[in-house]
């Protein structure tokens, strides 16, 4: 489903600002970045190497599991691609559950879709 940018919840717009810095910082493709049980954050960008290759939301979940998180309450993606990967998903859904709420915006921060992890 298609949501407007200004009804996002502010700790949602939170984890979209994180993702947007993250891919503009590091100058990559994608940014992302999840939001714990705790409410703790984590942000990452992707990750190209010869050996190893992650998107950034498989990399944020990576954060969030290696820094004790045991559950997610919501995820975004910041990239120009239209949706939102297989793998990407299962990552969220893997520590969040079916439910967890995955937003992809675009580049200038406008959402385009959220979808469940499940």
């Amino acid at each position: 489903m298609t949501t407007q940018s200004t009804g996002i919840d502010p700790e949602d717009r939170k984890i979209i600002t994180l993702a947007r810095s993250a891919r503009a910082r590091n100058g990559v493709p994608e940014g992302a970045a999840v939001r714990d049980e705790t409410g703790r954050t984590y942000v990452a960008g992707s990750v190209d190497l010869d050996s190893l290759k992650l998107s950034a939301l498989r990399t944020a979940v990576a954060m969030a599991v290696a820094s004790g998180a045991t559950s997610l309450e919501a995820a975004a993606v910041v990239t120009e691609a239209s949706g939102i990967g297989d793998e990407d998903r299962a990552a969220v859904r893997d520590l969040g559950g079916p439910g967890t709420p995955v937003l992809l915006a675009a580049p200038d921060g406008t959402v385009r879709l959220t979808v469940d992890a499940g």
